[in-house]
């Protein structure tokens, strides 16, 4: 039997691949940048919170459909991703950044290849997923 995480994996589409990229390049720099200000948290988690409530709102038109969503993970992007957007601009803020680019070239390949791993983990996966099947093991 294949494992969960190797059929969600091997299952991503190619809109997905990108978001997950942009929480791995987030997660990087904001770990490399961690700032300690509780009030950059708690800023961005209350725009979180607010534009969540809003993008769900729009996709599913109410809230009795927002908690009969089938795709929990949509719901929880429209989340993550104005936390994300918020913090980052904090994160960054005085640092040399170009956009969402370090003045690091290193710092930048590094998170350029993490990315490049999570893809390569994509495609082992799926043709571990395609093997599987063929040989009658999901």
């Amino acid at each position: 039997m294949t494992p969960k995480i190797l059929r969600y994996l091997s299952g991503l589409s190619g809109s997905m691949k990108v978001l997950w990229c942009c929480l791995i390049w987030y997660v990087f720099f904001a770990i490399k940048y961690f700032e300690p200000n509780g009030e950059l948290w708690l800023r961005s988690v209350g725009i979180a919170i607010l534009i969540g409530a809003v993008l769900n709102l729009n996709a599913f038109h109410s809230l009795e459909n927002i908690r009969k969503a089938a795709n929990k993970w949509q719901v929880f992007r429209f989340f993550i991703i104005p936390f994300c957007v918020s913090s980052f601009p904090a994160l960054i803020k005085d640092k040399g950044f170009i956009l969402f680019f370090a003045p690091s070239l290193r710092e930048n390949i590094i998170a350029l290849a993490l990315c490049v791993l999570f893809l390569l983990l994509t495609r082992a996966s799926r043709s571990f997923t395609e093997a599987a099947t063929t040989k009658g093991l999901d």
